[in-house]
């Protein structure tokens, strides 16, 4: 009892210090408080964010049943004096002056955006199972000679790789990325003067940041002043989740330089992409783009003085966009001044939902015969400027009704098995696929109540959160606040509630606002099985596998963790012990949602898509991965 005694008169001293000095704070004395995970067995000073939270579950939630011990241990490490510390700068708003002890401390991720490093490379490399590199003056004024990255940085956490002034002025020189950051989270890639000046050789990206959340590419100045350097984007950020691509003066002034996309951003969730000066004043440019965009949901492509006083240049657009979910594109000063260009749109923009391109000064001032041909082309386009001299419409058919499963169908899409089930697979001794449910984002905890509550956490405070986070404009940190910041802010759907949460006791207060004060919360047990056949072994529905209704909460990236949770209405929760189809072993213990009423959900939903329905016709279940949670009413007090 003396030492709580201490404890505690030692933080009031420490309070009022702070409430009454203008002394630069100092953490030397903390920085090792809270670097590991505490053992939550051991005893807890009675200041600490952990047992605060514990007296406040004690306090709000009315049965007495076993703690959770996966989610007690997100909560804040933060010893009490750090705690203290903490939340005086968080409410005097300094804590972007401390930010690497902030983020130390409390363990945070922050810092996404990496510096460069400059080297000369002039070797044949192949890099395979590598990540988190920096190529600078790589490949360089080299003679013939091939690099190849296969299976680079996959599956990691904010990769991030810088290809700066990569075989620029040389000749035959050939590059291939394969495998290159699939399954990885907040991949983010630089080419700084990639191919600059270069003739001969080729660039080949394949399979490039497939399903990954949020990838940040930049190509700046790629292949500028290029000669026939052929660059190729095969499968390209695939199923990826937001994400911005950026193509900076890329082909500018080259000559003869072939760009390839071919299933580029297929398949995901509101990628943008900027393509800016690219092939401008370039000569006898060849640049294709197929099955770009296709099956997204609400892709943004901005081309700004594409192809602007080029020679000869031929542009095709094949199936772009189709099964789209909305989207925008913008054609601006595209093939303006240019001479003699061809531009081909066969089977543009045949998405689901009417979305909104702009055509500003496309083809304006060209000379020679610019021809510009869309075929099956859809609704709501604009066209500003576009008829001027050497202009003409070559088969244009201006499509009246939305793609049928007959033309574009969403059932090509790839979903990843054993990502979606029927609920009728919940039986002992059946064998099913289970997907991958490991965890790939960043480790992280939650914020004491006591701090998150005094950061800014809104669109409108843009400008307090980077500069709390150190985050420049256009930088991968950026992308993840807003990103973070939308989804949060999104208008709730038709009957959901949600909230995001910074906190263990924010994520309280919302489940038993929907749930009531007699709630447990769940997870799966761990990733045994993932990616494998397994055969389910004993099942238990949870409130007598009767019709219930639960609250469950994904992880969001963010630097502190951050969970975005809402209520499900009308479900059926269940645990199924997983067992090894080989040995009979018990592996896991999943826990299983089965969403009821699908009625609301999109026809394009990936459940629908692996399962071949539709909405409202057929209930889909889907596991709980490992550190996302559901919460539901308790079966006992």
């Amino acid at each position: 009892m003396g030492r709580e005694v201490m404890a505690v008169m030692s933080v009031l001293f420490l309070i009022l210090f702070l409430s009454f000095s203008s002394c630069e704070v100092s953490f030397a004395a903390t920085t090792t408080s809270s670097l590991h995970k505490q053992n939550l067995s051991t005893p807890l000073n009675p200041l600490s964010p952990r047992a605060s939270l514990i007296r406040y579950w004690n306090k709000y939630i009315s049965n007495s049943l076993p703690k959770p011990l996966f989610l007690l241990s997100k909560a804040s490490p933060l010893s009490a004096i750090d705690s203290a510390i903490l939340t005086k700068l968080a409410t005097q708003n300094s804590l972007s002056l401390h930010l690497d002890s902030f983020c130390s401390l409390a363990n945070l991720f922050c810092f996404f955006d990496t510096k460069q490093s400059l080297r000369n490379h002039d070797q044949d490399s192949n890099f395979a199972l590598y990540s988190n590199k920096r190529f600078a003056n790589y490949g360089g004024s080299r003679l013939s000679g091939v690099d190849s990255f296969k299976n680079y940085s996959n599956g990691l956490n904010s990769v991030a790789d810088s290809f700066l002034r990569y075989s620029r002025e040389s000749t035959g020189h050939s590059e291939t990325f394969t495998n290159y950051g699939n399954d990885g989270n907040v991949a983010n890639a630089t080419f700084g003067n990639y191919g600059s000046a270069a003739t001969g050789g080729s660039g080949t990206f394949k399979n490039y940041d497939n399903r990954v959340n949020v990838p940040g590419l930049r190509f700046t100045t790629y292949a500028s002043d290029g000669n026939d350097h052929k660059l190729s984007f095969s499968s390209y950020s695939d199923e990826t989740n937001v994400g911005a691509q950026g193509f900076n003066s890329y082909g500018k002034k080259g000559n003869g330089v072939p760009s390839e996309f071919i299933s580029y951003s297929r398949d995901s969730n509101g990628i943008e992409s900027k393509f800016t000066g690219y092939g401008e004043l370039g000569n006898a440019a060849n640049d294709s783009f197929t099955g770009y965009g296709n099956s997204g949901n609400n892709p943004h492509n901005n081309f700004k003085s594409y192809g602007s006083g080029a020679n000869s240049a031929i542009d095709r657009f094949s199936r772009y966009r189709n099964g789209a979910n909305v989207g925008q594109d913008s054609f601006q000063s595209y093939a303006k001044d240019s001479n003699s260009g061809k531009v081909s749109f066969a089977n543009y923009g045949k998405s689901f939902n009417p979305g909104n391109d702009s055509f500003i000064d496309y083809g304006k001032g060209s000379k020679g015969v610019t021809t510009i041909g869309f075929k099956s082309y859809s609704l709501d386009r604009s066209f500003m400027v576009y008829k001027d001299k050497g202009v003409t419409f070559a088969g244009y058919s201006n499509t009246s009704s939305m793609p049928s499963d007959n033309g574009v169908s969403v059932k090509k899409r790839r979903v990843e098995p054993g990502k979606f089930f029927r609920e009728s697979m919940l039986k002992q001794g059946n064998v099913m696929v289970m997907p991958d449910i490991r965890d790939k984002m960043p480790e992280r905890s939650f914020l004491p109540r006591s701090v998150v509550s005094k950061l800014p956490f809104s669109t409108t405070k843009m400008a307090e959160l980077k500069d709390l986070f150190h985050a420049s404009d256009n930088s991968t940190m950026t992308r993840v606040l807003i990103n973070a910041l939308a989804e949060c802010e999104r208008v709730p759907s038709h009957g959901e509630t949600k909230r995001c949460v910074g906190s263990v006791e924010d994520m309280i207060d919302f489940a038993v606002s929907v749930l009531g004060h007699n709630v447990t919360v769940r997870t799966t047990e761990n990733v045994k099985g993932s990616k494998k056949r397994v055969m389910i072994g004993s099942v238990e529905g949870i409130n007598g596998g009767q019709v219930t209704k639960s609250v469950s909460c994904h992880q969001t990236l963010y630097p502190y963790l951050l969970y975005y949770c809402h209520s499900v209405p009308r479900v059926r929760v269940y645990e199924a012990d997983i067992v090894d189809v080989e040995s009979k072993e018990k592996i896991n213990v999943g826990v299983a949602i089965c969403h009821l009423d699908t009625s609301a959900w999109g026809p394009e939903h990936g459940a629908f898509v692996a399962l071949g329905s539709s909405p409202g016709k057929i209930e889909v279940c889907h596991w709980i991965f490992e550190n996302d949670m559901t919460w539901t009413i308790a079966d006992r007090g």
